[in-house]
């Protein structure tokens, strides 16, 4: 006699008590941890594994309670624990507990975001929600519209097939202008779609000279993408967008020849911005203006899962005019055929390159209907201000030199070797591998998450805030962590 088969996760009492035993297991994990890393380093965390995991793929099942309490548990205990305050180190956000519950929900119902009759909510959703995020980015745009991506690099990669599109198959190639600042997604994602490889601007101060792109841009005759940063991965730093929109719009009007501006083989240029990171300042009244010209794009990547505060994933590309999107169009009989559309089914297919996804947008729904934009804002407002304070006690630690007042939540800083009395400069035997040792040091104890980037030709300590429940406490003590690190 065969064994009743297990509950399903729309049975909510099954789901109830697993969950139970998922967050004891939860809890359990994160107080041996004790700590925002595991210590003892790779071997000392792939042990611990080995041990728990055991046979990966038993003959006999142990049971979920037995299964969840043991692997949630090893892997709370390994895991870097982005809502400790001195997990710092990426743009790895800690998770809303309203997003996370709300994602709970669309795992339990899984619906499939490529066919109406597979998630007849959920697409409903997700047409309100990304329409007034669309309206967010391009306030006064009369079609706006944002499809909902796994983030930047997704994101990225569908500006430039747009623009690939806009240009057709048969005139001259768009060209890819980037920062050295910018994403490595742009080489990827131009390689994936056979296009040019991307002219890169030098940003020696961190960000595009628009005289430098004028220059660039001066060299081409075709059609090209600009693409700008409004939260730059190492630094934080936001492009001049104003001044690069201003050299789109000369570029487009200075056409050359007999082409029109709006012919494939025209002389035109697009302005894309990344702002992955950036893009939620859009919530906070007072830092918004950070993102002037924004509208000005015609597409812009914006994620949520990090000043946004949503698991992951939950990325953006708004595009000012929803007819761009028009080419991402496809017909699968079994998903869209043309009578069933026809009939009023809304068509899902063109709204991914992918065909099964999740309902990512439940969880970014719940989380605006939560806290609103005030809400939102002052999240970020939390942790724009954590980042100003980090950087003044950088400033005031007199072993320790700041590279730069951040712009958004990103403070690098390293020692300075000077023991007593503010230094400037590198110190007497502090070096990069110096700078490179202290942050795997606190990697290894278990101690802090530090990031590193490289900025004038030296490697820094990277500090990214996205947790806005860190205290001036936790600041002091990550310096003077990173200050006892370095004396040893």
């Amino acid at each position: 006699m065969r064994a009743e088969p297990p509950p399903l996760a729309a049975d909510p009492t099954a789901l109830s008590r697993l969950l139970g035993t998922t967050l004891d297991a939860l809890r359990e994990g994160a107080r041996t941890r004790g700590g925002p890393l595991p210590a003892g380093g790779p071997e000392a965390v792939a042990r611990r594994v080995r041990e728990a995991l055991g046979e990966p793929l038993p003959e006999t099942g142990h049971g979920p309670d037995e299964a969840l309490r043991t692997l949630v548990r090893v892997l709370a205990e390994g895991a870097a624990d982005p809502a400790h305050p001195l997990c710092a180190a990426h743009l790895h956000t800690p998770p809303l507990a309203v997003a996370a519950a709300a994602d709970l929900a669309a795992s339990a119902l899984n619906p499939s975001m490529d066919s109406w009759d597979q998630a007849p909510a959920a697409s409903a959703i997700e047409d309100r929600v990304t329409a007034a995020l669309a309206a967010e980015v391009f306030p006064d745009a009369p079609r706006p519209d944002a499809l909902v991506t796994t983030g930047g690099t997704e994101s990225n990669q569908l500006a430039l097939l747009l623009a690939r599109e806009r240009q057709g198959r048969q005139g001259p190639a768009v060209r890819i202008v980037v920062g050295a600042n910018a994403h490595h997604s742009f080489q990827r994602a131009a390689w994936l779609l056979g296009l040019p490889e991307p002219i890169v601007v030098p940003t020696p101060r961190g960000t595009l000279d628009p005289a430098a792109v004028r220059e660039a841009l001066a060299a081409l005759t075709g059609p090209v993408l600009v693409a700008a940063t409004a939260g730059t991965t190492d630094e934080g730093l936001i492009d001049p967008i104003p001044a690069l929109a201003d050299l789109c719009a000369d570029y487009r009007a200075d056409d050359r020849g007999d082409h029109r501006a709006d012919h494939p083989e025209g002389r035109h240029a697009d302005l894309h911005v990344d702002a992955a990171y950036g893009g939620p300042l859009l919530f906070s009244r007072t830092h918004r203006p950070l993102l002037d010209g924004l509208a000005r794009a015609r597409t812009v990547t914006v994620d949520l899962h990090k000043l946004g505060w949503q698991p992951a994933a939950a990325g953006l590309l708004a595009v000012r005019d929803a007819a761009d999107l028009a080419v991402l169009g496809h017909t699968a009989a079994y998903l869209n055929a043309d009578d069933d559309t026809e009939a009023g089914l809304p068509d899902l297919l063109g709204r991914s390159l992918r065909t099964t996804r999740r309902p990512d947008v439940l969880k970014t729904a719940v989380t605006l209907r939560a806290l609103g934009r005030t809400g939102l804002g002052e999240l970020v407002d939390a942790c724009m201000d954590r980042a100003q304070e980090l950087a003044d006690l950088v400033e005031k630690a007199p072993g320790l030199d700041l590279r730069a007042r951040p712009t958004l939540t990103t403070v690098l800083f390293r020692p300075n070797g000077h023991g007593h009395g503010h230094g400037h400069g590198p110190g007497p035997g502090v070096t990069d591998e110096t700078v490179a040792a202290v942050r795997r040091t606190l990697l290894a104890e278990g101690r802090a998450v530090l990031g590193r980037a490289e900025a004038d030709g030296r490697l820094w300590l990277k500090a990214t805030l996205l947790n806005p429940h860190a205290t001036s406490g936790d600041l002091a003590q990550l310096i003077t962590l990173v200050e006892g690190s370095t004396h040893r």
